[in-house]
């Protein structure tokens, strides 16, 4: 029999790799047979944790700015290939880096974003997966841009600033001095969502006000992408500021697509691609899957149905594991998840379910107990 396994993390508690392994043990402590583990995330937070711990590499830390324009300490990875670097944005232009106190779009970057790709490129990468997640930005990726070389005028040519709120001021803008090195870049950039980069449904008002945007800063950025954009269609002779995504990380998206030639894919789709999960797929007899908790949101497109949708592409029966369920849930078992299962065996609290020792053995038992089912049914 043979088993793959690709869970996401249980935040907080157990790695992807941690809550693999604790399944796998727990299949072999009651039958035989051949268990897979790789690593899984969705593009999102803990994407780089994953790829390291499954796949090899380093992680590479380094001084960057951050939202605020601060030097912060931050981190990403390099896979063993030594070409391809593994980033969340952010890591160093995140939604958590800054104090609710201090959260206005008007006022942060994505310079740090940048810092990081050059440093990648320095250091002998060419392609690039990227997670554009829980940014605290709308800065249609200027700051990154800008520390790639990128340079934005004013009318009167003056340099622009990092920030969003100078892109209403954006006149013209000179690629002379980005690196050259880009060109012979790929970046695939892990965007679940669709917004545009402007209008009702675009960055700033959709995204905005959770960034600490009031409904005049959220009027002003969209204008100001609006600029940004109207300049790279002038300049560039380039409209893609429709296209799906675009308005993903504050216009971030937009950057990647329009000047670095980058790919807007789903999350999951790319790191199952990067994992090679659908050929260890062909011959299994079972994938297991799941992530901390279960839910219809989980049914939406989540690391786990992207699993499921995969499997269930060549026939395979797909469990699911999770530290806990709800009413809800039953919605996955539509989208390709045959049975799933809280792996909570007493009652307590989610502090103490979620302690690393409680949370890896109740996965271990879990996972030994349904393939002593499997074994049961198969016997009979």
């Amino acid at each position: 029999m043979k088993v793959v396994v690709a869970i996401d993390s249980l935040k907080g508690s157990l790695s992807s790799i941690e809550a693999g392994t604790s399944i796998k043990e727990g299949i072999l402590s009651v039958c035989e047979a051949e268990v897979i583990v790789k690593p899984l995330a969705d593009g999102g937070e803990g994407t780089v944790e994953a790829l390291l711990a499954g796949m090899g590499g380093r992680e590479i830390i380094l001084d960057v700015t951050g939202p605020l324009g601060k030097k912060l300490t931050s981190s990403y990875g390099i896979l063993t290939d030594n070409r391809t670097a593994v980033i969340e944005m952010a890591a160093a232009a995140g939604i958590k880096l800054v104090s609710k106190e201090d959260l206005n779009p008007l006022y942060t970057t994505t310079f740090g974003v940048g810092e990081m790709i050059k440093d990648a490129i320095n250091k002998g990468c060419r392609n690039f997966i990227i997670g554009i997640g829980g940014s605290a930005t709308n800065d249609g990726g200027l700051g990154m841009l800008q520390a790639l070389g990128y340079q934005f005028f004013d009318e009167r040519g003056k340099l622009v600033g990092p920030e969003g709120r100078e892109l209403n001021k954006i006149a013209d803008f000179s690629t002379v001095l980005s690196l050259k090195e880009l060109k012979e870049c790929t970046f695939k950039i892990a965007c679940d969502v669709t917004n545009p980069l402007y209008g009702p449904l675009g960055a700033s008002p959709v995204f905005g006000p959770q960034k600490g945007a009031t409904p005049e800063i959220v009027e002003i950025l969209d204008k100001g992408l609006k600029n940004f954009a109207e300049v790279v269609k002038k300049v560039l002779g380039q409209d893609t500021a429709s296209y799906p995504g675009t308005g993903a990380a504050g216009g971030l998206g937009f950057a990647f697509l329009t000047f670095l030639n980058g790919t807007l894919e789903s999350g999951i789709n790319i790191i199952l691609e990067e994992i090679g999960l659908e050929e260890d797929i062909l011959d299994a007899d079972y994938v297991i899957t799941g992530e901390g908790k279960l839910d219809f949101q989980t049914s939406m497109g989540k690391a786990p149905v992207g699993v499921a949708k995969l499997a269930k592409k060549y026939g395979k029966k797909v469990i699911a594991f999770a530290g806990g369920t709800t009413k809800d849930a039953a919605k996955c078992n539509e989208e390709g998840i045959d049975a799933y299962f809280s792996i909570l065996q007493l009652p307590m609290t989610v502090e103490e379910a979620m302690e690393f020792n409680t949370a890896r053995m109740n996965l271990f038992s879990a996972a030994a107990q349904v393939f002593r089912l499997i074994k049961a049914v198969k016997a009979f």
